[in-house]
C-alpha cells in the first residue's frame, strides 16, 4: 500500500510539471503570435518654402524727367540706393503665386529728394514718397514730384515647386538726351543721408 501510494505520488507530481511545461510553452506561441506595434517615422516637412522678405530682391525703373535718363535699380529688400539727389529705398516686395490671378507685381518704395524746401535756402532731405507701388496698376499709386518718377519692374521671389529664377542683374539705360548731358554715376549715401523709416501696418503712405 505504502509502495502504490507513492507511486501515485511521483506520478502527480509528473503530471504538473508537464502541464507547467505546457502552459509555459503555450504563453510563449501566444506571445509571438501576438501582433507587434509598427514603429512609426516622425513626419517630415515639405521641401520649399516662399522666399522670405528679406530675400526678396526688387527691380525698379527711376526716370530723371530733366535729362529723359531712365536706370534700372535693383534692390534686395531693406537696401538703398542714391542716384545725384534721390535716394530709393525698398522696404518689401511681393508679387502672386504662378496658380493666383490676376498676376501683378508689388513693392513697398520710399522716396527722399534733396532739394531746398525755398528758393535761396539750404538742401534737405524731403520724403517725397513712401507707400506700395504696383507694376500693373500703377494708377493706384504714383510717385508725384517734378524731376523724378520710380516705378516696379519685377520682384525676384519664389514659390514652393516653382524652379528658381536668378534675380536680374543691375543695369542703367540711357534714353535720347540733349548733347552735353551725361549720365549720373551712382554715388554712396551721405553722412547726412535721410532716416528711412519702415513702411506702416497698413502699407500706404
Amino acid at each position: 500500500m505504502t509502495r502504490a501510494l507513492a507511486g501515485l505520488a511521483a506520478l502527480a507530481m509528473l503530471a504538473a510539471c508537464g502541464q507547467d511545461e505546457g502552459a509555459s510553452d503555450a504563453a510563449t506561441e501566444s506571445r509571438a503570435a501576438a501582433p507587434r506595434p509598427v514603429p512609426r517615422l516622425p513626419a517630415v516637412a515639405e521641401k520649399g518654402e516662399v522666399t522670405p522678405n528679406k530675400d526678396r530682391i526688387a527691380t525698379l525703373g527711376l526716370l530723371n524727367k530733366r535729362n529723359n535718363i531712365t536706370t534700372d535699380l535693383v534692390l534686395k529688400v531693406g537696401e538703398t540706393r542714391r542716384i545725384d539727389n534721390v535716394v530709393v529705398r525698398v522696404q518689401s516686395c511681393e508679387r502672386t503665386a504662378p496658380w493666383e490671378m490676376p498676376d501683378e507685381t508689388g513693392a513697398f518704395v520710399q522716396v527722399y529728394v534733396e532739394e531746398p524746401p525755398a528758393p535761396g535756402e539750404d538742401k534737405v532731405w524731403r520724403k517725397v514718397f513712401s507707400g506700395w507701388l504696383f507694376k500693373n496698376s500703377p494708377a493706384l499709386n504714383v510717385v508725384e514730384h517734378p524731376i523724378y518718377d520710380v516705378w516696379v519692374k519685377a520682384c525676384a521671389m519664389n514659390f514652393p515647386g516653382e524652379e528658381a529664377k536668378p534675380a536680374p542683374a543691375a543695369s542703367a539705360k540711357s534714353a535720347p538726351k540733349a548733347p552735353g548731358s551725361a549720365s549720373p554715376a551712382p554715388a554712396p549715401s551721405p553722412s547726412a543721408s535721410p532716416a528711412l523709416a519702415a513702411p506702416d501696418s497698413a502699407g500706404t503712405a
